[in-house]
């Protein structure tokens, strides 16, 4: 029997569906080893296809996938762009090759030329960027992108051989967009956020980054989600060598690199992407309807698909081998696992994840992917967006999973904003607070949060904007008394502090949240007359001592390390000690620090009793009502909190004052 049954009874009757899962991967796996010696040599398709430099015949090669094309040719920089002068010539398997010898000792190929493939199918003729292409660039007057030849790989040492971030470390991941990382309203660099982001991100205490719209993609405003060159780092924040020099740094500074990758879906774009690129519609993606995503306007995988599946996991392999990448954040893994891509279903019975509209291939891709993920590195992070709750999501395979190291905890997020849209403070259900923040599969890991970007896209406010909204504008100087803004600081910290702490077994927040950003994030485009107002992160308001935004980026500072420095995350579950409605209190304890949360609008408690695990002195390390945080110093961090026994039960007395979060720790 499989762990995870053992570990859910109400799989029992799923057991022949988890075992067929199963035997597919089983089957799968074993034919890959069978055929090509290893996972790892079947997921090296990026070093056969694209553009290689033979060393010993003196010259460039050229292979693509293409197999219902008729005819194909290079053109670029290197040949005038002409039409017909550099045929390529079809091989077994769809494939196709040209090789340009070296002329009177100089490579034909140079690096930085502009580069494309004429392809000829069904009597139509289309100019195409290479599939494995890795950099492509938008002509700044027409805004057609090109592949552009790079073959820079040694103007780059690496030093950060040393760094490995260890597999049970809890991750504490900063959210962020390279693009709109700065203030300027304009987009950032690689560069720019390694000098002035990085450092930011080390004071706080994060030890990971994840970073978003690393592929490229033609439209900026997809917040780099419609991929179009899959092994191409963006052109728009620098060189390949420039991310190269940011990941470097960020592992000098002891800081994980996870990559939001998108293999859920790829751009229609014809111009540009992978869509109809042999002419056949149906080379990369499904034929049809099931090849088309109507919610994000995509073309959806053929995961079945043999060449498919090997340029998928070859993309892993070489974001992990050529950018010393240290995992992934796979987006849209619902929409993978199931025809109906989650879409208007609800996931309230098991026969969802077994019986009805699964994907079979995907599955298996999933499967595989993580597999090799931790083959290259064993101590790799792998995070799953899934909103379905999939059983054995982050169970090892041989456990009937499929082995992603953690899973976003969705449902926290769009509880906060709910509450804060539709519920009066004094209406807050503390249950209902405990029940989403802990809710989650046995033995399953859980990253929590309160807001990702998600939460700030346009249509929608970041959390310090749901709480404080225009106040913000008028009343953020520390000397100005607002009730709106100090009620928001005060929730704000509080809320983050509880989704930290109980929400699971690492922490996510994106950028500019921690301090926080008011407003939306609102990529240029046509409806806002192309403008970066909203698509920057706005620095100097925290950089400004005289403002309030500075209290919430200490808080965040203290509450990170708090968490890191004790491991307090390694601890899965916390121990609930009292639950009191009539006060909006909550208090639990976790690796001998109590966590203690009163969410009452006007009820402060002197003398407020509880029971505690065990006898002992506590000291206050942690205090969201401290004045540097900007609350009203109403706890006394000097004083020892000394347990007592009273009718057999062992006990502390504290004051707890209305909408204060602080932590007590055994000493």
């Amino acid at each position: 029997m499989f762990q995870i049954i053992k570990e859910d009874g109400w799989l029992t009757p799923y057991e022949p569906d988890i075992q067929a899962r199963y035997d597919r991967f089983n089957d799968t796996l074993n034919w890959i080893n069978e055929e090509y010696g290893s996972l790892k040599k079947y997921a090296s398709f990026h070093q056969y296809l694209g553009f290689h430099y033979d060393t010993n015949k003196k010259g460039w090669y050229y292979r693509e996938w293409a197999p219902a094309a008729e005819a194909l040719y290079l053109l670029g920089d290197f040949n005038d762009w002409n039409n017909d002068t550099h045929p390529l010539y079809a091989k077994e398997d769809g494939i196709w090759e040209i090789f340009l010898p070296d002329e009177n000792g100089q490579q034909q190929l140079q690096h930085e030329q502009l580069i494309k493939v004429r392809i000829h199918s069904h009597g139509k003729v289309k100019n195409r960027i290479p599939v494995y292409i890795k950099r492509a660039v938008q002509n700044e007057e027409t805004k057609i992108f090109s592949g552009q030849l790079w073959n820079n790989n040694n103007d780059f040492t690496w030093s950060d051989d040393d760094f490995v971030f260890k597999k049970n470390t809890p991750p504490i991941i900063y959210e962020c967009h390279i693009g709109m990382a700065q203030e300027k309203e304009g987009v950032g660099t690689y560069l720019e956020f390694a000098e002035n982001i990085l450092p930011r991100i080390h004071r706080l205490g994060y030890n990971c980054i994840q970073m978003m719209a690393v592929q490229e993609h033609p439209y900026y405003g997809s917040f780099g989600y419609h991929v179009s060159s899959f092994f191409a780092p963006t052109s728009r924040f620098g060189t390949p060598e420039d991310l190269k020099y940011l990941i470097n740094k960020a592992h000098q500074l002891g800081i994980a690199v996870v990559m939001d990758i998108v293999h859920s879906h790829a751009v229609k774009n014809i111009e540009d992407g992978l869509n109809d690129f042999d002419g056949s519609q149906k080379q990369y993606f499904h034929e049809g309807d099931r090849g088309y995503h109507p919610s994000w306007d995509s073309k959806l995988f053929d995961y079945g698909k043999d060449e498919v599946r090997r340029f998928l996991l070859s993309n892993l392999n070489y974001w992990m081998t050529e950018f010393h990448f240290d995992g992934f954040r796979f987006d849209g893994v619902t929409s993978m696992l199931y025809h109906h891509h989650g879409h208007f279903v609800s996931f309230d019975h098991y026969d969802k994840y077994f019986k009805e509209g699964v994907d079979w291939d995907a599955m298996i891709y999933a499967q595989l992917a993580n597999k090799l993920i931790h083959e290259i590195n064993p101590n790799a992070l792998s995070i799953a967006e899934d909103m379905s709750g999939m059983p054995g999501l982050c169970q090892p395979i041989e456990s009937g999973g499929f082995d992603f190291d953690y899973r976003l905890g969705m449902g926290i997020p769009d509880f906060w904003i709910k509450l804060l849209k539709h519920s009066k403070d004094e209406d807050w259900n503390i249950h209902e607070i405990w029940s989403v923040l802990t809710n989650r599969r046995a033995k399953e890991k859980t990253i929590a949060y309160a807001e990702s970007h998600d939460q700030a896209m346009v249509g929608d406010k970041a959390l310090a904007f749901w709480l404080m909204d225009k106040e913000m504008y008028f009343h953020m100087i520390k000397s100005d008394t607002d009730w709106v803004i100090e009620r928001g600081i005060a929730l704000h910290k509080m809320i983050r502090l509880i989704t930290m702490s109980l929400g699971g077994e690492g922490y996510l927040n994106f950028i500019g949240n921690e301090f926080g950003h008011p407003e939306w994030i609102d990529f240029p485009r046509a409806g806002n007359d192309w403008s970066y107002k909203y698509a920057r992160r706005q620095w100097s308001l925290v950089d400004n001592s005289n403002l309030k935004y500075e209290w919430l980026n200490d808080f965040d500072q203290a509450m990170v390390q708090l968490i890191t420095k004790n491991n307090i995350l390694s601890q899965s579950h916390a121990n609930q000690l009292n639950m009191d409605t009539q006060n909006h209190v909550i208090i639990f304890e976790k690796k001998d620090f109590i966590f203690l949360f009163n969410f009452h609008a006007k009820n402060s408690i002197p003398n407020y009793k509880f029971n505690v695990p065990s006898k002992g002195k506590y000291k206050t390390v942690l205090n969201s009502d401290n004045k540097k945080f900007g609350g009203h110093d109403r706890i006394d961090e000097k004083v020892t909190f000394e347990s007592f026994e009273e009718n057999g039960n062992v006990l502390l007395q504290v004051y707890l004052p209305n909408r204060t979060a602080f932590v007590l720790k055994k000493g």
